[in-house]
């Protein structure tokens, strides 16, 4: 049996500490543009809703707040186990790129900061788009390649605690992928301007933050919307 890849299971050795290292505004800020700002006041009461790359789960307690029937995914079994203590939800222990559900099994399948960490964020993507059902809906966030230097600043100096892969997307390509698998963006947008890491620049980065559409593609996250609007691949 093959060595485990310690990057790709990281953040299973983080995970008793993994909210008190996240950035508290960070976390806020995507919960708002997930549910308050791209899906809406939308009603999620009954729908099948799949978070994939679940962390401690913070999303899918949210998702299970709004009515879903919510499945918890994760590669490190101990952040599934802080998902447990947040929310009722099925848990899954299962790589990002190698969803074990079938084709179209879910309403709604989201994931916050997740795919990046994969090996290949292409094929989570691609993973994300098959197992949702056509008509239904596609939520990812992931930090933007033209920002991956920051990673590397920040791992030098070290700002930012985290040892796993970061293999960033870019909004042209994700665009592209999204393209390729007939799916429709209904919305795409950026956040925050710069890396929010000092508390006193985050009023400053949530005023941007409203010209996520126009600056998105400069900015240091990209949140996108997304219907299957076909079988597809």
């Amino acid at each position: 049996m093959p060595a485990r890849d310690p990057k790709l299971y990281f953040y299973d050795t983080i995970a008793d500490r993994f909210d008190e290292l996240a950035n508290a505004y960070d976390v806020r800020r995507r919960l708002e543009i997930v549910f308050d700002e791209l899906l809406g006041p939308a009603d999620l009461k009954g729908l099948s809703v799949l978070d994939v790359g679940c962390g401690s789960g913070f999303f899918s307690r949210e998702a299970a707040r709004r009515g879903a029937r919510v499945t918890s995914l994760d590669i490190a079994m101990r952040l599934l186990e802080q998902t447990r203590r947040k929310v009722v939800s099925d848990r899954v222990n299962a790589d990002a790129c190698a969803l074990p559900f079938t084709d179209g099994a879910f309403d709604l399948v989201m994931s916050s900061e997740c795919i990046e960490h994969t090996l290949d964020p292409k094929l989570a993507l691609r993973e994300i788009h098959r197992v949702t059902r056509p008509g239904g809906r596609l939520l990812v966030t992931v930090p933007n390649q033209t920002w991956h230097f920051s990673a590397t600043i920040a791992h030098i100096f070290k700002l930012r605690p985290f040892e796993g892969y970061e293999n960033w997307l870019g909004w042209w390509e994700i665009r592209r992928i999204l393209g390729s698998l007939h799916a429709r963006i209904d919305h795409m947008r950026g956040f925050h301007l710069v890396p929010p890491l000092f508390r006193p620049t985050w009023p400053l980065l949530r005023r941007m933050d409203a010209f996520g559409r126009t600056l998105g593609p400069a900015m240091l996250n990209i949140a996108v919307l997304a219907t299957k609007t076909s079988p597809g691949p």
